[in-house]
């Protein structure tokens, strides 16, 4: 079963990795998403996540369910909360027998999750909030 976590306290990276790891396993991949100081012109001071709770975390183990099916170890955990410039925001681990397979079940997580889940970021930049990323539909 999938490890699913939204936390308002700081990813701990090297803890949740070394939960991935396993004999069986020939291929880890992790995605970390952080926050960025600049997107184009517009500098991010901080960003504000919130979630609908239970909803999400439906949506994150409909989304672990298919990589977890073809073998895989999966763990999704994302902040809520104030995040600081630097601050990881979440982190994707898919461990599997193969590379190959890792890497697109890493993917597959991280793109529907924007998609598909209800986690809200609102950024505060030096001169305005913005909600969601930026008006080109660039994100984090």
């Amino acid at each position: 079963m999938a490890i699913i976590k939204l936390q308002t306290e700081p990813i701990q990276v090297n803890e949740l990795y070394q939960q991935l790891k396993d004999p069986k396993f020939g291929g880890i991949v992790t995605f970390n998403g952080t926050i960025r100081e600049w997107t184009g012109d517009i500098q991010t001071q901080k960003i504000e996540y919130t979630a609908y709770h239970q909803m999400a975390i439906k949506e994150l183990e409909k989304l672990a369910a298919p990589v977890e099916a073809k073998g895989a170890r999966v763990i999704i955990v994302h902040r809520l909360g104030e995040l600081a410039v630097t601050d990881e925001a979440v982190f994707i681990g898919v461990a599997m027998p193969h590379r190959k397979e890792a890497f697109e079940g890493c993917e597959y997580i991280i793109d529907h999750l924007k998609e598909t889940v209800p986690i809200w970021k609102k950024e505060l930049n030096k001169n305005e909030t913005r909600w969601g990323g930026t008006m080109n539909g660039e994100d984090n």
